[in-house]
Order: C-alpha cells, then structure tokens, then sequence
C-alpha cells in the first residue's frame, strides 16, 4: 500500500519556485544587460563616402558664382517719331561700322513737314534780305536829304558871314542880315535833326534785322529739326560692332522711343556674377577674380556690387583685365572666383555636403584603425569654395567623413568597408 509523503509535495513546489525566482532573475539581468548594449554599427561602403583630412596652414577664401560675359560698350537705337518699318538690311551678327544702315522707316508725315519746313526757312532768307535792302534804300535818302540840308547850310552859313561885313560897310541893311542869320541858324537845326534820323535809321535797322534773325533762326531750327526726323528715319549703327538685336519687322509700326535694334562691341566685355545672398557680404570692391571661360582663365576686378537681391543672389560686374580666350563672346556661360582673403594658420578641412560658416554641426570622425567612425561636435569657422575653416572639435590629422550622412542621423557610431 502507498505511503504518504506531504515532505516530498513541499521539496517539490520550493524546488518549483526557486527555479522560477532564480529564471526571473536571469530574465531581468539579460534585458537590462541588453538595454544597455549600444545599437549595432551600420555598415557603410568606404567608396561611397568623401573622407578628408583635416589640415593647418594658410587657407584663402574664395567666392563662387555663376554669370555670363556682356558687352561694356551697347548702344540701344530708338525710334524718334511714329513710323512703319520700310526694309530691313542687316540681321543679328553682322559686323557693322557707325554709318552703316540698318532699318529703313517710312512716314509721309514727316516728309512733308521737313518740305513746309524748308519753303518756311527759305521765304524767311528772302524776306530777310529784301527787308534788309529796304532799310538800307531809307537809310540812303536819309543821306542824301541830309547832304542837302548841310548844302543849303553851309550857303546859308556864307552868306550870312558876308552880309555881317558888308552890314558893317552899310550896304546890307540890318534887317537883311539879321533874316540871312535867322536863316542860317533854322538850316543848323534842321541838319541835326536829318542828322539824329539817321542813327535812328540805323537803331531801326540793327532792331528790325535782329527780329528777323530770330524769326530766320527759329524756321532754321524747325528746318534741321525735320531734317533730323527725316534722317533718324535712316537707321544707322551708330558704332562700330555687331548687331545683337533687331526688335523689329518689316511692316511693323513702331511709336516713338520704341527700341529698334541693339549695337555692341564684342571685343569689349565685362562678367556679370550672381553670387548667393550670403556670401555677398564678404565681396568688395577691386577684389580680384578668376572667370572662367571654360576655355581659359581671365583675371578681372570686381567693379560693382548691385545693393538688391535678386532670386537669392546678388550681382557683382568684373572687368576683365586679361586677353580674351577664343571663343568668347557675349552670352557666354562663365564661372567666376572672387578672392576675398587669405587666413594664417588655421585648421580646415573641406566643406562638409550641409557645413555652413559659423555654425555648430556633427561629422564622423574616423577611429585610429579607420575602420569605425564616431559622430563628433565640430565648430565651424569662415568658409570659402570648398574649403571651410574648423575652430573646435577637430585635431589636425584627423579625418572625418564629409559626404551626406543624414540617412545615419539615429546612430553615432558607423563601421567602414
């Protein structure tokens, strides 16, 4: 028959629950040994990262910018009056000198008012001229009554001077000689009277001849000036160059100050950059700049810094100081580098895919063995092109992964193959 063992029963449930105390123990010691395990390193492909090293010494800061060469020498050519497009004889390309013609405008309007103009200016010479020997012909009889006058005075003036003495004498009576001087002495007065008529001839003729002068000259100017209309409708370079332009058709009708055709010089030109926004503060003027061509390398100066900004950048005008390579022409795609300054024993590095000047960023610096790399605060300083100075953070001799590394943003740690 069994026996009874409640002894056994109780060994058995603390054997039981020993097991499970010391199973839970093990559970609770495995998860926190495993919540503190650092997550596993991703592994990346060593050629798909930009690795560089970073470096002391002196670094020059540059400014980077697109642009295109243009003409410094462009002349526009408007229309001067209200008119139709007769003939075009060039086209954009050709190489024209200043008195080349270009366009050929038409207006009737124009054409009769330089032939009214003319008929004017030319009645008004004549006029002028039959005016001018009118004046001349009274000045004339003028003279001639007043030689008259001081003839009859002068006989006046003898006679009198003999009847005194013979008044003396007694043969001439008082009476008659006192008549004879009477006589005399009207003719004195009337010779200074034909005398003050004629300076006011001649005051007359300066003041008749100066008014038609003006008259003459004000129908001169309107003459030239519908000779000009006329001429401007025989459109010329204006310089030598090359016609860029031609804003027009034939048939077109224009009105004034509409532009016609655009003139420039292609052997003269300058770069117009675009260089962001914010590295605009750091460009001044007679900074010195390397344009590229593309197929060479012209040094210039930075001659203008535009004060709006336009699409996020700002434009800067170089003269280019160098002979143009072949090639170059107006419109030409250009890259330009603008020198801003050179910095003395400094650390840098290159300029990290998202690194922007005096800001606080991480990189990956790689471990000694160079087979990890470990995020790190990096201070950065003044940048330039493609190189960026390092103020705290990084060693000289250090190296540290540059390529986009946003994808990794969760880790701290990557491991390189």
């Amino acid at each position: 028959m069994d026996i009874a063992r409640p002894d056994l029963i109780q060994i058995r449930q603390r054997r039981r629950i020993l097991i499970g105390v010391i199973a839970a123990v093990l559970v609770s010691v495995a998860a926190y040994g495993v919540s503190r395990l650092e997550p596993a390193a991703p592994q990346v492909d060593r050629q798909s990262v930009w690795i560089d090293t970073v470096k002391r010494g002196d670094l020059l800061r540059e400014v980077r910018g697109p642009g295109q060469l243009v003409p410094k020498e462009i002349r526009w050519i408007s229309a001067d009056a209200a008119s139709r497009v007769e003939r075009v004889l060039v086209r954009p390309g050709a190489v024209v000198e200043a008195d080349t013609l270009i366009l050929e405008l038409r207006n009737p309007e124009i054409d009769d008012q330089m032939l009214a103009a003319r008929a004017a200016y030319e009645a008004a010479k004549a006029d002028l001229q039959a005016r001018k020997i009118q004046l001349q012909s009274q000045i004339l009889d003028q003279k001639a009554n007043l030689a008259s006058v001081q003839a009859d005075f002068e006989g006046a003036k003898l006679q009198a001077e003999a009847e005194a003495e013979l008044n003396r004498r007694g043969i001439v009576s008082s009476l008659q000689y006192r008549q004879s001087q009477l006589r005399a002495d009207q003719l004195g007065v009337r010779l200074d009277i034909e005398r003050q008529r004629i300076d006011m001839l001649g005051n007359n003729l300066d003041a008749q001849m100066s008014a038609e002068r003006a008259r003459l000259d004000q129908l001169q100017s309107t003459y030239e000036l519908r000779q000009r209309q006329a001429e401007a409708l025989h459109v010329r370079a204006g310089m030598s160059g090359i016609v860029q332009i031609i804003a027009v058709e034939e048939g077109q009708q224009v009105i004034p100050g509409a532009n016609l055709a655009r003139v420039a010089r292609p052997d003269v030109l300058r770069a117009e950059l675009r260089v962001p926004e914010t590295q605009a503060k750091d460009v001044k003027l007679d900074q010195f700049v390397r344009v590229d061509t593309r197929n060479g390398i012209v040094p210039g100066r930075v001659v203008r810094i535009d004060p709006a900004v336009l699409n996020g950048t700002v434009q800067v005008d170089v003269d280019l100081e160098g002979a143009l390579p072949p090639g170059a022409r107006p419109d030409l795609s250009v890259d330009g580098t603008i020198e801003i300054e050179k910095l003395s024993n400094v650390m840098f590095v290159g300029r990290p895919a998202f690194g922007q000047a005096e800001t606080i960023t991480t990189l990956f610096r790689l471990e000694p063995d160079g087979d990890a790399a470990r995020r790190v605060p990096v201070q950065l300083g003044r940048a330039s092109v493609s190189l960026i100075e390092v103020a705290r953070g990084l060693e000289p001799g250090d190296r540290v992964i540059l390529s986009d590394t946003t994808s990794y943003d969760q880790h701290d740690r990557l491991r390189l193959r």
